[in-house]
């Protein structure tokens, strides 16, 4: 544990150290990693080119926990003993660079992270929202509208991914935990959206692997990606956006997407046995309904801001198996989170999260898990936020001989934030 607290911190003092020659460096059609990329969901496209030449934006993010959380089952698995203390500092080093007139590059590196305290690259992607390298007014009136992305990337299923915390980058998130059941993977493929007063399509394929390798090619087939939505400001104080998403892949030697992140979650050890360690349990919390093989999952998110009030809600229900079964199993996750911010720019708010979900489990029983989380946050200035997290999770409908039988974790999180 030294260790790694010795390469988070390493990495904090690197990105602090960063901070006065990124900050001040925005790009075209990029969202903000600070504040202002709040309810941000896709990056912006916007209409005036401000290219003048190579431009590099370095920028990053880091993030330390304190955790005071208990947790419990019925003793037919013992759980590992957690006190009161701080958790991994965790953060990343981020890569923007202006390549031509509409034409973007994102890298993101895992400084150091639950499951890998050495840095690693999660993905990265080319974006193009102009077509003028090609020739002056290529294409000018379709790419008005279109924005292609390709890349290893995190491939845009749903939007709640564009609110949860992506290792150390919490900004956006208003909690400290993401989702039950955290949809998210990162696959080589590309995306085309197409945007037009509001409404907003976008279609993809992905090669269906987390792993990338040429061996066995028999094994995984391609994923197919869909969003369609409209995303408007009805008056000057009422914002409504409605989504809905598919990903399916119908063969696959793994599919990752409710296992794909190796960050890991923030609630460490949290009902786990006593063998368990905080880098190979990395997943404490989460669900993952195991459809290894064939996987169509669908997400609708609706999200409406009225002034200081915003709701945005989760319906997603996924079905699939692996190949030794016969039958699809099915998982449904419902959430809702209620957020107030106020103050003269917004910088404080309280919110709460109900988030649920009913599977068909692998083990054969049909289980339940519920979270409540309430919370809230105070930004001391656009690139520096601290949180406060109080959460309940309960499981119900597992069997005697599992360590989730009457499980719960409950407790306080404490977190301090840094994006730049």
């Amino acid at each position: 544990m030294k260790k790694y607290a010795k390469y988070g911190l390493l990495a904090a003092a690197f990105l602090v150290g960063l901070s006065g020659y990124s900050q001040n460096r925005q790009l075209d059609n990029f969202r903000s990693p600070d504040k202002n990329g709040i309810n941000v969901f896709e990056a912006p496209k916007d209409t005036v080119s401000t290219f003048d030449g190579v431009k590099v934006r370095v920028g990053g993010s880091s993030t330390l926990q304190f955790q005071a959380i208990d947790h419990e089952n019925s003793g037919a698995v013992e759980l590992i003993p957690i006190g009161d203390n701080f958790n991994l500092a965790t953060a990343n080093l981020d890569l923007d660079v202006a390549l031509a007139k509409g034409v973007r590059m994102h890298l993101r590196t895992y400084l150091s992270s639950r499951h890998h305290p050495e840095p690693y690259v999660k993905g990265g992607y080319f974006q193009v929202d102009n077509l003028d390298f090609i020739s002056p007014g290529f294409l000018e009136e379709a790419m008005k509208y279109l924005t292609i992305k390709v890349g290893h990337m995190e491939n845009n299923y749903g939007d709640a991914h564009f609110r949860r915390t992506d290792n150390s980058q919490a900004m956006h998130n208003p909690f400290v935990g993401n989702l039950i059941m955290d949809a998210f993977t990162t696959e080589v493929g590309g995306e085309v959206y197409f945007r037009k007063n509001g409404f907003i399509g976008m279609f993809g394929l992905s090669n269906g692997k987390l792993n990338q390798a040429v061996s066995n090619p028999e094994t995984t087939g391609a994923s197919i990606l869909a969003k369609l939505g409209y995303d408007g400001q009805i008056n000057e104080d009422l914002r409504l956006r409605i989504t809905g998403s598919m990903y399916s892949t119908s063969k696959s030697a793994i599919t990752y997407l409710y296992s794909a992140d190796r960050s890991g979650s923030r609630y460490y050890l949290v009902m786990e046995d006593t063998e368990a360690s905080t880098s190979g349990n990395f997943r404490s919390g989460r669900y993952n309904p195991g459809f290894n093989n064939e996987i169509t999952a669908f997400m609708i998110n609706p999200f409406v801001k009225y002034k200081g009030l915003e709701f945005f809600g989760t319906f997603e229900t996924a079905s699939g198996k692996t190949d030794a079964e016969t039958d699809d199993r099915t998982a449904t996750q419902l959430a809702g989170e209620l957020i107030y911010r106020f103050g003269s720019s917004e910088n404080f708010y309280l919110g709460t999260r109900y988030n649920t979900v009913t599977s068909d489990d692998p083990s054969g029983s049909e289980v339940t898990i519920d979270r409540f989380q309430l919370g809230g946050g105070v930004f001391l200035t656009k690139n520096i936020l601290a949180k406060i997290e109080y959460v309940n999770q309960q499981y119900d409908g597992y069997d005697t001989t599992s360590i989730f039988h009457d499980g719960e974790f409950k407790g306080l999180l404490l977190e301090a934030v840094i994006s730049f």
